[in-house]
């Protein structure tokens, strides 16, 4: 993988540096780092890891806290620096498509992990190998990790990044999304009681 381009962008948060990372030139849909301006590599960096979903990201569903945990994240990365890596893996790594049939299943009665599962799939089928590489790009050698999510701090310990931190991100449920919550929380181990 390899840097393929980058950009200034001014946004409601501060002016980040958006870079884009693929292993080809022509890459279509390639993970993006958002640099804050402000960024300071020579203490522990702020970094948030967001896997893409476009129906909260974007459109602001209220069947998950993902929308909400990218611009809370972003709020905070661009008041204190440090860096958000957009990773393309929606739909916990199993696409868009198959995410929208995951909802129909959902509402049917089952829970995220065996909507997965029904459509052959494993409960989570992301990696987070690909933001350690972009990190080690961007010469980042120490982080506080702005997440609830185990494994994404699994994966930061196995690497050669380090972890100076944790720093939750805890949304409020709401009446549409609090199955989710418990579910990721039972299931998953995500720390949302922790501080």
């Amino acid at each position: 993988m390899k840097k393929l381009s980058e950009a200034s962008i001014p946004t409601e948060y501060g002016t980040f540096i958006v870079l884009a990372f693929g292993d080809n030139e022509d890459e279509y849909s390639p993970h993006l780092a958002l640099v804050s301006e402000n960024i300071d590599k020579e203490n522990p960096i702020l970094l948030r890891i967001h896997s893409e979903c476009l129906t909260g990201d974007i459109f602001g569903s209220r069947r998950c806290e993902c929308g909400e945990q990218l611009h809370t994240s972003l709020e905070q990365i661009g008041k204190e620096g440090g860096v958000l890596i957009y990773l393309r893996q929606e739909g916990r790594g199993i696409g868009l498509i198959n995410k929208l049939k995951a909802y129909q299943l959902q509402d049917k009665g089952l829970d995220t992990v065996e909507a997965n599962i029904h459509l052959g799939f494993d409960p989570d089928e992301r990696h987070y190998d690909i933001a350690i590489e972009i990190l080690e790009l961007l010469d980042i050698k120490s982080i506080i990790l702005l997440t609830n999510n185990p494994d994404k701090l699994q994966s930061i310990k196995d690497s050669t990044i380090h972890l100076e931190g944790r720093r939750p991100l805890i949304i409020p449920p709401r009446a549409t999304n609090k199955d989710y919550l418990d579910t990721k929380e039972e299931f998953f181990g995500h720390l949302f009681k922790h501080q």
